[in-house]
């Protein structure tokens, strides 16, 4: 079991990673309305990606598993 501080730090962790998953967002939605570079586009998204990934640990940890 995680200590109250541990899962405080998680939870401000988790909000920042948000936070940034949002912005990718609109910088890739931006990118993508002014024609940029397709790579660069596709640079960005898989950023966002991983973000996402960093995100779905981050709720695995926050969260735990219920055994049925």
């Amino acid at each position: 079991m995680m200590s109250e501080q541990e899962q405080a730090d998680i939870r401000l962790e988790y909000s920042r990673l948000k936070q940034e998953h949002a912005d990718f967002d609109a910088a890739i939605n931006a990118m993508i309305a002014v024609n940029c570079d397709p790579l660069q586009i596709q640079r960005m998204k898989k950023k966002k990606l991983f973000l996402k990934d960093r995100l779905m640990a981050l709720e695995d940890r926050i969260i735990p598993d219920i055994i049925a």
